[in-house]
C-alpha cells in the first residue's frame, strides 16, 4: 500500500497524509471531505496519494462517500472500526461506518 522511493513525497502528498494522521479514533472523513479541507484535488487524487502512500497513517479513517470500507481491506477496516468504536450500520446486511455519527469536520 505505500511506495518507497527514498524521496520526500510532494507536498500535497504530506498535506493528505497529515490529516489523516489527524483524524480522531472513531471518526472518519471521505475523500472527497480530505480534498475540500485541503483547499486542493478531489476525491480520485486523495484516493490515489492513499493507494500509494497511505501504508503508514490511520488509512482506514478515510472512506468512501458512502461509508463502505476500502475494497479488498474491509475486513482490516471493520477491525480497525470495532477497536476504535467507529458508529457502524448495516446496509443490505453489510456493515458501513454511519457518517452521519461518524464524520470528522477537521476542527
Amino acid at each position: 500500500m505505500t511506495q518507497s522511493t527514498g524521496e520526500a513525497p510532494p507536498p500535497y502528498v504530506e498535506s493528505v497524509l497529515d490529516l489523516t494522521e489527524r483524524i480522531p479514533p472513531g471518526r472518519v472523513m471521505t475523500y472527497g471531505d480530505v480534498a475540500e479541507y485541503l483547499g486542493q484535488g478531489g476525491p480520485r487524487q486523495v484516493g490515489r496519494v492513499m493507494a500509494m502512500y497511505g501504508g503508514g497513517v490511520p488509512w482506514w479513517r478515510v472512506i468512501r462517500a458512502d461509508g463502505r470500507p476500502l475494497p479488498g481491506h474491509e475486513d482490516r477496516a471493520l477491525a480497525n472500526y470495532r477497536v476504535e468504536g467507529t458508529p457502524l450500520r448495516l446496509v443490505g446486511g453489510v456493515p458501513r461506518v454511519d457518517l452521519r455519527q461518524a464524520r470528522w469536520d477537521g476542527s
